[in-house]
């Protein structure tokens, strides 16, 4: 990982970084694997609340290492994994999978696979001038890492057409209004961190929950999701999480969590 992907943990929150800046965090074979094994990792962390996804140097990641292609291919494995995603799709997927929040904070550029690795966020915070493209139509590609899947619900059907046939770039604010992204802030960074620690201060179980409905809301019928907000309930009420939530709002101090 570290040559591709930097994971730092502190309070509560996992700053994961994409490091191959002198390429605009372009994908190769190794950021696949680093990311992939990014979220693997953070998966089974109990000490992680949230999750602040961002790329070093000027921008976020410009897609897919086109050099890498044209020497025969993505060079990565496609068995699927336990959710069906082969690791491309895994990179974007894997992070809607995590039991906790991802944050993006987006800069510079956002392309083809950049843009469906953005998507796997839970929410996703640009900076004002980040130009972003749905490219892979611009190579004669099919976007294959997740994209449809995660951009279903948040982007219009025939507005994501237009995007795909065109590959055209848009700039932050029409990625804004069109649903790519929840909002623009000049230092995307600091805004993200600031939310993943308001985020990392409410009840672990809770959020884990909260997230888990969030997941199947948008394909799951009325009956199955009330069936679910129940039993999500039943896990967290009464519990020490939820008692030491509400002693601590009544004291006015910041809650004391076990993870």
């Amino acid at each position: 990982m570290p040559d591709r992907v930097t994971l730092a943990v502190a309070d509560g929150i996992a700053d994961v970084r994409l490091a191959r800046p002198d390429k605009m965090n372009a994908i190769d074979p190794a950021m696949f694997e680093g990311i992939g094994a990014t979220i693997d990792a953070l998966a089974d962390r109990r000490d992680v609340r949230c999750v602040v996804l961002s790329g070093e140097g000027r921008g976020f990641c410009a897609g897919l290492d086109m050099a890498s292609m044209a020497q025969g291919g993505s060079g990565v494995a496609t068995t699927r994994n336990a959710a069906g995603a082969i690791l491309p799709q895994h990179v974007s997927w894997g992070w809607r999978q995590l039991p906790m929040p991802v944050i993006a904070a987006v800069h510079g550029v956002a392309f083809g696979g950049g843009l469906q690795i953005m998507a796997g966020a839970d929410i996703r915070i640009a900076a004002p001038d980040t130009r972003f493209a749905i490219r892979e139509l611009h190579w004669g590609l099919v976007p294959d890492m997740a994209g449809f899947a995660l951009w279903r619900g948040s982007v219009r059907d025939d507005v994501l057409r237009e995007f795909v046939y065109t590959a055209r770039e848009f700039a932050a604010d029409e990625a804004l209004a069109q649903g790519f992204v929840t909002r623009l802030d000049a230092d995307p960074l600091a805004a993200a961190l600031a939310l993943a620690r308001t985020i990392a201060g409410r009840s672990p179980p809770a959020i884990r929950g909260a997230k888990r409905l969030l997941n199947m809301a948008h394909d799951a019928d009325p009956r199955t999701m009330l069936a679910a907000e129940t039993e999500e309930q039943l896990k967290v009420i009464g519990r020490p999480a939820m008692m030491e939530a509400v002693a601590a709002n009544l004291a006015k101090r910041p809650p004391v969590f076990d993870d």
